[in-house]
């Protein structure tokens, strides 16, 4: 029923879609008391919220840019809820983030959406902590999360467990596991070995690189004994685009890890930049891809706003704000606390459902791709409802 109506609205740009989003949010009973931490709000009034993101940092402001345009573009589409919305400039600093949430706060603000990156995000839940205020950051760090600081940002915890579940049930169970020493990359490397401990999948084997081409050329050999010793059937790549997944897509298979005969699985975006589909090494491979229906529609409405394509953490800053609005739409003063943001049923979002834990972190839904002849093929599609997902 989801995916019918969302087909059906792309045919209809002028039906905005934070609208069909709220259509399709399962309904809560939201109990004003033992609300957790948050502000209560005036559903009276419009909600002050605040937007902390990197304007001017060297290199962050065209993201910055994207997720301020998103929040604005949600906010422009809101049914009865208003938000009163102020942009704070972190200028990608830490300490300049936590006073800017700071000053946010003395001028009225209930809750904050961003910043942007973990350490930052972590400095404005601190400060924050001791105000009563949520912060809903764009990191996908969880180590930061908890308390009053919820993340929205995809997280490798979240891709990892919808690729080894999908991995087990097609019958895979030895995995070699290939990541660079950096901490994106050991992150990645926890988070499939704790996926794993959940599945019929063992971890015979854990190769690492450091951040360099030649560690990278000498990491191939041993993966390649690896895969030979341990009898491996699934190849798990934790790097993306910027890191080293180009290089080894072209050398692994040159090494003799035939793509068609040894499974390989990545928990980065393959598609991101479209000519990585192109790559030799990467044919066949999977990986975890956000429903497509949805986020073509925000693709379209942001462009006729913007004329240009949205980034691709914009969704996230367009999702917190529907979410929001979801919540105040409810009746409830306390839409903004954590017992309101960490119901149990979740959103539906430009990028399907999501859901923040009590722990601070998120679970998505997922669908999983596959690139074949140079194309992505969605090969397991994902769950509309969290009653149906398995999490």
């Amino acid at each position: 029923m989801t995916l019918q109506l969302s087909r059906f609205a792309k045919k209809i740009p002028s039906v905005p879609l934070i609208v069909i989003l709220m259509f399709f949010i399962s309904a809560c009973e939201m109990q004003t008391s033992s609300v957790g931490t948050g502000q209560l709000i005036n559903l009276e009034e419009p909600i002050p919220v605040a937007l902390l993101v990197p304007k001017t940092s060297r290199n962050a402001s065209s993201v910055a840019t994207g997720l301020e345009n998103a929040t604005r573009l949600a906010i422009s589409q809101l049914d009865t809820a208003r938000i009163n919305l102020k942009v704070y400039d972190t200028y990608g600093s830490s300490k300049i983030a936590a006073n800017q949430a700071k000053l946010a706060v003395k001028e009225g603000a209930k809750i904050i959406i961003g910043p942007l990156f973990g350490d930052a995000a972590n400095e404005v839940g601190l400060a924050m902590s001791n105000k009563n205020i949520n912060v809903i950051s764009f990191s996908n760090n969880p180590t930061v999360a908890g308390g009053n600081l919820f993340i929205i940002g995809k997280t490798f915890e979240n891709t990892a467990e919808r690729l080894i579940n999908f991995a087990s049930a097609k019958g895979k169970r030895r995995a070699v596991i290939v990541y660079p020493d950096t901490i994106e990359g050991r992150l990645g490397r926890d988070a499939l070995e704790a996926a794993t401990k959940k599945s019929k999948i063992k971890i015979v084997a854990s190769q690492s690189f450091s951040f360099t081409q030649e560690s990278v050329v000498n990491s191939v050999p041993l993966v390649r004994a690896a895969t030979k010793i341990y009898d491996a059937d699934l190849l798990l790549l934790t790097s993306n685009s910027a890191g080293a997944l180009p290089l080894l897509a072209q050398l692994l298979p040159e090494a003799g890890l035939n793509p068609q005969k040894i499974q390989y699985a990545g928990l980065a975006r393959w598609d991101i930049p479209s000519q990585n589909i192109t790559l030799p090494g990467l044919q066949g491979g999977w990986f975890t891809v956000p429903e497509t229906v949805r986020y073509e529609i925000f693709s379209d409405h942001y462009f006729a706003e913007y004329r240009e394509k949205p980034h691709p953490l914009a969704g996230l800053a367009f999702d917190a704000i529907s979410a929001i609005g979801s919540l105040a739409q409810s009746g409830h003063s306390s839409a903004v606390t954590t017992r309101a943001l960490t119901r149990k049923s979740g959103f539906t979002g430009v990028d399907g459902i999501f859901r923040f834990t009590p722990a601070g972190s998120n679970q998505r839904g997922l669908a999983i791709a596959q690139i074949k002849n140079s194309q992505v093929n969605i090969i397991d599609d994902a769950p509309q409802s969290f009653n149906h997902s398995g999490m």
